[in-house]
């Protein structure tokens, strides 16, 4: 039209118009980042395509364009914004209804297999293609299971390190990284208290469900009382199942963050009232994060358990502080509660240096001890939910997710698995972790014990993608 150049890659216009032509719907199908983007045009469709993208990431992150993840993340504000036009049913009937349509793939064959030895280097076409299907498939089931009919008020964790926003920080403990280079990769490169060099997995899954950017520590003390409303965190760096293994870390135990929430109970009902309280509560996503201090450095690490248990009575010894723990949140009005497994201990950076040998091996016995609690976990959790048939008690495993990173890192875009970014990468972790390397990007982990917001955000996708719609 006029000979203007848009941004199609042709001479005219390109598939997406015409299907929306010839449908009889609009003459053109505009591209949502279209800066003169009106808000019928959401009502009738947008274009969430990027030119040079792929099923790979790899891909995307090469031509330095939107990947389908990111895609995916525009289409869940689309939606925010298609509510707010037309309503809560009208939204839901839209999306039912509409055609949905993915094209891609070639850029991945054409530009990342054959043009470079990224992935040729370590796939065969074979496999390099089942490596596509898998994210095309993640990738489907993600459209699918975006929430639609319900909705999620707050997200509320508990948990260890892996989880904690900051909870540590007032604390008398080691265990606390509010200073740098924690941080580095954060908004403005503060340090908060994340034990990563930016997000964590609670700030993530707030981002991927829409509820907000980050999720605060409780503890914080510029917590607003809107942050109530939608979720906060009580998790504690150093935490476990165990109640030593907080008292030997000095910081908050299951049973600390189990009081702290009834206080937040109490500050919700006076914002909004005792139904609405009861209403947030019951429909909010609880996660509980915790395990990997147990065993690494309680059991391991000490004799003060290994005495008098062996891994299979301890693993029962955790077990029954978890089931008392969850039934306790229960009560207290909790009904979807995530419990996450504990994931490959054996094959942390920091272990592989205490005890995988001259040659950095996972420690298969670590990981046999995780693999082992987590069965007994995944058993306990499906008794429970029989006992409490109004709630939804799900085992979230990322026991094999985290190790299916380590053992193929190239398949998700890494290349160091068995050193942390931050000093050596072997041992450093908290004060001791002074420097870092010159591109986070490359490692599964941050330092020696937790993983890089990068590898998080691949765990929370998937998790998301496969999990989500267990909790409805």
């Amino acid at each position: 039209m006029g000979g203007i150049p848009t941004g199609r890659f042709s001479n005219g216009k390109v598939p997406s118009d015409f299907l929306v032509e010839e449908l009889g719907i609009k003459e053109l199908l505009p591209a949502y980042l279209d800066p003169f983007l009106q808000a019928e045009d959401l009502i009738t469709g947008v274009n969430f395509a990027s030119g040079a993208s792929g099923y790979d990431p790899l891909t995307s992150e090469l031509a330095k364009v939107i990947s389908l993840n990111g895609q995916l993340i525009l289409f869940k504000e689309y939606i925010v914004k298609l509510k707010e036009i037309v309503g809560e049913d009208r939204k839901n009937e839209i999306l039912a209804n509409s055609l949905f349509i993915l094209v891609t793939g070639s850029n991945d064959i054409t530009n990342t297999y054959f043009s470079t030895p990224l992935r040729k280097s370590y796939y065969d076409v074979s496999s390099y293609a089942d490596l596509l299907v898998n994210s095309a498939s993640s990738f489907i089931q993600a459209v699918i299971n975006v929430p639609r009919n319900k909705s999620i008020p707050a997200v509320i964790v508990f948990g260890d390190s892996i989880v904690d926003t900051g909870n540590n920080n007032g604390l008398k403990t080691l265990g606390k990284v509010n200073y740098p280079p924690y941080g580095k990769d954060f908004m403005g490169g503060k340090p908060t208290g994340r034990f990563s060099n930016g997000k964590v997995p609670p700030d993530l899954i707030v981002e991927e469900l829409r509820i907000k950017e980050l999720l605060p520590a409780y503890l914080d003390p510029t917590l607003q009382a809107e942050d109530l409303i939608t979720g906060v965190n009580f998790a504690s760096g150093g935490a476990g199942y165990d109640p030593l293994t907080s008292e030997i870390a000095n910081v908050i135990s299951l049973s600390g963050q189990l009081e702290l929430f009834k206080e937040y109970i109490v500050k919700l009902k006076e914002i909004v009232g005792e139904d609405r309280k009861n209403e947030i509560l019951a429909n909010s996503f609880f996660i509980l994060v915790t395990g990997s201090n147990d065993i690494t450095n309680t059991y391991f690490s000490t004799p003060l358990r290994k005495s008098y248990y062996d891994v299979s009575s301890y693993a029962d010894f955790l077990l029954n502080y978890a089931s008392s723990f969850l039934q306790d949140l229960y009560g207290l009005g909790a009904r979807r509660i995530g419990v996450l497994s504990i994931p490959p201990i054996g094959c942390l950076p920091s272990q592989r240096t205490l005890k995988g040998g001259e040659q950095r091996e996972c420690v298969d016995y670590l990981n046999q001890a995780a693999q082992l609690f987590n069965s007994k976990l995944a058993t306990d959790l499906s008794s429970l939910g029989n006992k409490f048939p109004d709630s939804r008690l799900v085992y979230i495993d990322i026991y094999n997710l985290l190790l299916d990173v380590i053992n193929d890192p190239q398949k998700y875009g890494f290349k160091i698995v068995d050193k942390g970014c931050c000093g050596t990468g072997k041992i450093e972790v908290a004060e001791i972790c002074k420097f870092t390397c010159s591109n986070d990007n490359d490692y599964v982990f941050w330092d020696s014990f937790h993983p890089t917001e990068k590898a998080y955000r691949i765990l929370v996708h998937q998790i998301l993608v496969q999990h989500l719609s267990s909790f409805f």
